[in-house]
């Protein structure tokens, strides 16, 4: 019984959840979850019960080693972030290399990420491209940068929306300003927005209407 499940939550649209996930998240002893008011939002239009505990990325270091020991006794547990799937720019990878070192099962449920809608959607080469993920805030960024001038494959970065002006300044400071890209924004919501062009165009067009939402960054890698 002794088993650690990542599940995949909806990025928006809480219709994209799957019936194995739902039943799984009934099914197990505990529920770890990121933030527990967004993920009892989910609970509750389910009518799921799970008794939920908070595991996020402030308290992750210090509690991995006891949830991974009351797994190890016999419980079954489900791990799950406010939206996507877990480990992938959320908490996860800690738990689930704790559980390994261990020898506890690991199994990790296919489902919502908002990295593969937006590659599929944007337009642009998708046979082989580099996620970033986040960019460093602040100390870190120009570094990260100069190191992607010569990718060639299309690249992926997660970004919020008071920071996506400077995102694409960047980009056409340290890649090219016709450099291809596409923002998608509210992914699987009400207010899905894709927005393709180059890099100077795309960042014209947000000094002019300042986003809101969750983004996803695509752009075009260097031609060789």
């Amino acid at each position: 019984m002794s088993k650690l499940i990542l599940v995949p939550t909806p990025i928006g649209n809480l219709e994209d959840i799957t019936l194995r996930a739902l039943r799984t998240l009934k099914e197990v002893d505990f529920i770890l979850a990121e933030d527990t008011r967004t993920t009892g939002f989910l609970l509750k239009h389910y009518e799921i019960s799970t008794k939920m505990v908070s595991h996020h990325k402030f308290n992750e270091h210090a509690t991995v080693e006891r949830v991974a020991q009351r797994i190890a006794a016999g419980e079954k547990a489900a791990l799950v972030t406010d939206a996507g799937t877990p480990g992938i720019s959320d908490p996860g990878y800690l738990l689930v290399k704790q559980c390994i070192d261990n020898n506890i099962e690991v199994e990790c449920l296919p489902g919502a990420s908002a990295l593969i809608p937006a590659i599929a959607v944007a337009g642009l080469a998708n046979d082989r491209f580099a996620f970033e993920g986040f960019l460093p805030p602040k100390k870190g960024r120009q570094k990260k940068f100069l190191s992607l001038q010569e990718e060639t494959r299309t690249m992926i970065f997660y970004e919020s929306p008071h920071r996506l002006v400077k995102t694409l300044t960047q980009c056409v400071e340290f890649f090219t300003a016709d450099r291809q890209a596409a923002v998608c924004r509210e992914l699987t919501k009400i207010h899905e927005e894709i927005k393709r062009g180059t890099v100077e165009e795309l960042m014209q067009y947000y000094m002019e209407n300042p986003p809101k939402g969750e983004i996803v960054l695509v752009v075009e890698g260097v031609h060789k």
